[in-house]
């Protein structure tokens, strides 16, 4: 199964042990994650100013999401699939990348009404439904 993280589910992956941390590891393990050059830059970007890891430490964990991951385009989508435009790439990462699911605890995207061929669901919701399997 094809899934894009959110960035605020990958840095919470790397903040602490927890959900989003397993839900790393699974998807490490036995799905295809997928992330684009952006996503990486975000996560990066966030590990270092709001996490506050030393860069070195935040372009390893983005070095090995490049490493272990399916690397994708986001495809352009239009600009009112979301209240935040920020996140149209997410959007449009996961149309290009096909994707089922779209991980995300972002209410924007959440409440966004996506039409496209991507579920999107909050952390727990992928859990529930990946243990029902």
């Amino acid at each position: 199964m094809k899934v894009i993280l959110d960035a605020n589910v990958l840095i919470a992956a790397v903040a602490g042990r927890g959900l989003c941390e397993s839900l790393l590891e699974l998807c490490l393990e036995e799905h295809d994650l997928i992330v684009s050059e952006q996503l990486l830059e975000e996560v990066h970007h966030n590990l270092v100013r709001k996490i506050r890891l030393p860069r070195d430490v935040a372009l390893d964990f983005c070095r090995l999401l490049r490493n272990n991951a399916l690397l994708a385009t986001p495809a352009t989508v239009a600009g009112d699939a979301c209240r935040d435009t920020k996140d149209l790439h997410l959007l449009g990462l996961s149309e290009s990348a096909k994707a089922e699911f779209l991980v995300t605890g972002d209410r924007d995207l959440i409440e966004s009404g996506w039409r496209g061929t991507t579920t999107v669901v909050t952390p727990r919701q992928f859990w529930e439904r990946c243990a029902q399997k």
